[in-house]
């Protein structure tokens, strides 16, 4: 009332005494509602019965209760070439578009790619891409979500299935820290596809693209469904389950005790527990390489993931960027800098006095520490604890660990048995648990010192050739269990499909009961059992629920052992720097690991085979972005392209793991001359 032209709901924000009206109470606006949809329809195609939409389209639905029966529109309709592909993982119907700029929206002002724009006016108006380059960001895939119609939908999911022909499974990522809240469309005993289910704590309802469009790595080539056993001159060879537990424990008993675990903190808590309590309690095998986890003294600083959004002051330690590591935490950055919050980047952990008092001043402050190193959490935690943050309820600090469930199997992994940690030399058996520890070169580099090496994995060129006897992993999204993210929230995991090898924790058990372990094959029982250690009190699955609570607070306790001496940078140049050498820093980008690498689609994610130079080192070697260098080091070469970085730190050059090969620590770099023509352009 008082505004004489209708409003559109969407866009019209509430004041104090507005009175509103809609269409089931004023003729008026049922009257404007219908001449809308009349007007949305006017050049919509008739594609329903083939659209990927249909079925679960608002548009369809608003137009069966609310849009006019019949068309008045006797003129041709604009028409396009359908569908183009904006990316090998998202196809665009420009004629089906109504042009709700939802998806421009999300891009600008919420992952700020600034990558989909609208181009030309009127009737002519098309969505598309910066100068038709591949929608090419971590959150490209939300805009298929966000899309009201079927303009742009999955290439994944095109005509795989109609909502009355699928199941929606809720579950959670696994791919890192952050555990986003997912839900799996299966059909006929496979996933179709994976969509964000909404949890306002952690992901605010966006998911990535790695979450989102990686699920095809279940059905890889090389995916292992049977145990494979070292055959003398024919390689590898297939056993039965029942010979391949025999050997298992043949393995197990002839180590004598000498055994070392290499767990990837991909594991469930009650897989990492049940192989504790095998290893720990029938063999005393004590000794573990243990993930990346964080400390349990930030749990007297811990919040909810959205705090950050709400922050005064973001403070981000350390060398790894944010969007790698834990891209929802991005996310939530933008937002606090959206609404007005400071931003600060450390590479170094020291915050200056003038920084320090700010934050202390300050009632809510998230300090986030995103960089490699043992330590990171404690170092954390006493910097929180100086701020005081502990007393500021809206205030919090997050370390982002580098695997999904680190924090998680490392304490189901301590809760299992009582004992000492060893270092058996030599290693008789070496057990390699999920595909990331079975990548890891520094784990393939402890095989080489082991008698003999068993290994726990989803795919054979993860394994073969270098494991004496393989077991078939899950995924997990083949699994039931538990993980713990990064905030400290006990999430469940549900089984979506069925696996073709069985899960972890079945054989475990039957393993375990040969040396005189019960263990229930079961993930709930297992889970009773292990709260009981962990919480101190009796917690089942029905008490998570679909979206999990946040424990609360605890007394803020220092950590062991104290972080006493000053914390040092993340990042620091090497001695060499001053003879021409400069310092290597391996790092993961997101699109990296064993599934994306198994998914095509995902293939244009990946990183570039490239060397980033801080400018000041690029300009002594006459370097530019786009060059072609050699990059030498113990005794091998290799030649990447290079990516000039003006806010690089000099002395230390970046390049993903999977590009550094066999590079030692410190690395020579020199320009080849007329590879390729330099671009001469600098990258931020």
């Amino acid at each position: 009332e008082g505004i004489p032209k209708l409003q559109a709901g969407c866009t019209l924000s509430a004041q104090p005494d507005m009175v509103v009206r809609t269409a089931a109470a004023s003729p008026k606006a049922a009257e404007g509602q219908e001449a809308t949809l009349e007007f949305i329809l006017v050049n919509h195609p008739l594609d329903c019965p083939v659209c990927d939409k249909g079925g679960e389209c608002p548009l369809q639905d608003l137009t069966f209760r609310w849009g006019p029966g019949q068309t008045r529109m006797t003129f041709p309709k604009r028409t396009f070439d359908k569908p183009i592909p904006i990316s090998p993982t998202i196809a665009l119907d420009r004629e089906r578009c109504i042009l709700c700029y939802r998806c421009t929206r999300f891009s600008e002002d919420v992952a700020e790619d600034g990558q989909l724009v609208a181009r030309n006016r009127g009737s002519l108006t098309q969505i598309t891409t910066f100068e038709d380059e591949p929608y090419r960001a971590a959150f490209s895939g939300n805009v298929i979500e966000l899309c009201p119609v079927g303009a742009l939908t999955s290439t994944q999911y095109r005509f795989a299935g109609r909502p009355w022909e699928i199941q929606n499974v809720p579950s959670v990522c696994g791919l890192c820290p952050v555990g986003c809240n997912v839900s799996a469309t299966t059909r006929e005993g496979k996933i179709r596809r994976i969509l964000s289910r909404n949890h306002p704590e952690v992901d605010g309802g966006w998911l990535c693209d790695k979450g989102r469009f990686s699920f095809p790595h279940l059905l890889a080539e090389d995916r292992i469904r049977e145990p494979l056993e070292r055959v003398r001159r024919r390689g590898f060879g297939e056993l039965g389950w029942n010979d391949a537990l025999d050997r298992a424990e043949e393995l197990l008993r002839g180590a004598d005790g000498r055994i070392v675990t290499a767990l990837s903190g991909s594991e469930t808590l009650e897989q990492a527990y049940g192989l504790g309590r095998l290893l720990r309690q029938g063999l005393g095998a004590h000794s573990a390489v243990l993930p990346e986890a964080t400390s349990d003294a930030l749990d007297a600083f811990r919040a909810p993931l959205s705090a950050i959004g709400h922050a005064q002051h973001v403070v981000v330690i350390g060398d790894e960027p944010v969007a790698d590591r834990a891209p929802i935490v991005d996310l939530w950055i933008k937002q606090a800098r959206r609404n007005g919050a400071s931003f600060t980047v450390q590479v170094g952990a020291r915050l200056d006095e003038e920084l320090e008092g700010r934050l202390r001043d300050a009632d809510r402050t998230a300090l986030i520490w995103s960089g490699r190193g043992g330590g990171g959490g404690a170092r954390l935690a006493e910097l929180a604890h100086r701020l005081g943050l502990e007393h500021k309820p809206g205030s919090a600090a997050f370390h982002l660990p580098a695997t999904p469930n680190g924090r998680g199997v490392a304490a189901a992994w301590a809760a299992s048995a009582d004992g000492e940690e060893q270092n058996p030399e030599p290693i008789g058996l070496l057990i390699v648990s999920g595909d990331e520890a079975a990548a890891d070169p520094a784990v393939r580099a402890l095989a080489e010192q082991a008698e003999k090496v068993l290994a726990i994995t989803m795919f054979q060129g993860l394994a073969v050739g270098w494991a004496d006897l393989v077991l078939p992993g899950t995924s997990y999204l083949e699994r039931d269990g538990t993980f713990v993210n990064l905030e400290g929230r006990v999430q469940r995991l549900r089984r979506t499909v069925i696996p073709p090898a069985p899960d972890e924790l079945a054989w475990i058990a039957k393993l375990a009961e040969r040396f005189g372990v019960r263990l229930s094959p079961y993930p709930s029982v297992v889970f009773g059992e292990l709260a009981q250690l962990l919480y101190g009190r009796e917690l089942g699955y029905e008490d998570l629920g679909e979206r999990a609570p946040l424990p609360p607070r605890s007394d803020f306790e220092p950590p062991e052992p104290a972080p006493s001496a000053p914390i040092p940078p993340a990042a620091t140049p090497a001695e060499e720097h001053f003879l021409g050498n400069l310092s290597l820093q391996r790092y993961r980008p997101l699109f990296s690991g064993p599934a994306v690498e198994r998914v095509p689609e995902l293939q244009f994610q990946r990183p570039a085979a490239e060397i980033e130079l801080a400018l000041e080192d690029a300009d002594k070697r006459q370097i530019a972005s786009g060059d072609t260098v050699s990059v030498r080091s113990n005794g091998s070469a290799l030649a990447l392209r290079a990516s000039v970085r003006k806010s690089g730190v000099p002395g230390v050059v970046r390049i993903a793991e999977e590009h550094a090969g066999d590079l030692g620590l410190s690395v020579e770099v020199t320009r080849v001359p007329n590879a390729f023509a330099s671009t001469g352009a600098e990258s931020a």
